[in-house]
């Protein structure tokens, strides 16, 4: 299996959950932002049809690239929904392309900070898409480190004040880490000071944003955006998997996990993307059958099941 990036660097790819338009978003998506393409489709079969109750046929996951950015789509039915808790940062060099993507994504959803001027920015909004994926959109005040598309973090209700223990947590588990700014606010702004007004990280090379809100927030972490995590081996699973579990996180199903923050991660092995790409629906089946089953994913386990 060729990988596009030309090396095994871990990549954390955003994984958003859709009721049944992954595809349709995908389409969405890549026809408003330059450098993307629709990367794969894999489809439902009708092994495990009592768990995930999708027609056999219908498109399981759509995964897609944009500005250079990877993401999947998963048609998983309405138990949930994206929210602003990870939302999408988008930065351009002008307020044109601003305005083009802010028509494109607005509609059918709801502003949550209007299209305006701001102290951070001259030209700046906050929406939600029709199908609930957050995006913040801004042109640039100084040129860009390249990446345009940075997801960003929105610690809400019993998580407020806990964005210094996160960036700590995440960026001793992933490699190629680094603290950026963490800007935190003053004693002045009432209740909440000494909380991060606006932080900046890196996991394995890639940007993410994050904030303290203060405020009551009908919102927190929950599976509508869950981070996933591309895996060579059984070893690098299993040091995931036990480092964000730990401490209050909680073991799901098929590779995922809840941190103790409650974000969660798909702890997903590079080979599974062929695997499930598989013409043979035989093969496909036995996989579906034998993932349903797992918690923590076994790559030796998986592949024996593909073999039959």
């Amino acid at each position: 299996m060729s990988h596009s990036n030309g090396h095994s660097r871990k990549i954390i790819t955003p994984f958003l959950w859709f009721d049944s338009q992954a595809e349709e978003a995908a389409k969405l998506y890549t026809s408003l932002f330059a450098d993307s393409r629709i990367t794969h489709l894999s489809h439902y079969t009708d092994e495990g049809r009592e768990t995930h109750g999708q027609p056999s046929g219908k498109v399981m996951v759509a995964g897609f690239e944009l500005a250079g950015q990877r993401f999947s789509g998963l048609n998983g039915g309405p138990v949930f929904k994206p929210n602003p808790s990870i939302s999408f940062f988008v930065q351009f060099d002008t307020v044109a392309e601003v305005d083009a993507l802010w028509a494109g994504l607005n509609g059918g959803g709801s502003v949550l900070m209007p299209l305006d001027s701001y102290p951070w920015s001259q030209r700046y909004g906050w929406l939600n898409d029709r199908y609930g994926v957050s995006w913040q959109i801004s042109v640039m005040e100084k040129p860009a480190e390249g990446q345009t598309i940075t997801p960003s973090l929105m610690f809400t209700g019993d998580n407020l004040g806990r964005v210094s223990e996160a960036i700590e947590l995440y960026t001793g588990i992933f490699p190629d880490s680094a603290t950026g700014m963490v800007q935190y606010r003053e004693p002045a702004e009432g209740e909440a000071s000494g909380t991060v007004l606006f932080g900046q990280f890196k996991l394995c090379g890639q940007s993410f944003n994050i904030m303290d809100a203060p405020g009551p927030h009908d919102f927190s972490f929950t599976e509508g955006v869950s981070l996933m995590v591309l895996c060579e081996t059984q070893a690098e699973i299993d040091h995931y998997w036990e480092a964000l579990t730990a401490n209050g996180g909680q073991e799901s199903q098929c590779g995922w996990l809840k941190d103790k923050f409650g974000v969660s991660w798909q702890i997903t092995p590079t080979v599974m993307e062929g695997l499930m790409a598989s013409t043979d629906p035989l093969k496909a089946d036995r996989l579906m059958k034998t993932m349903l089953k797992m918690k923590k994913l076994e790559i030796a386990t998986l592949e024996a099941a593909a073999r039959g």
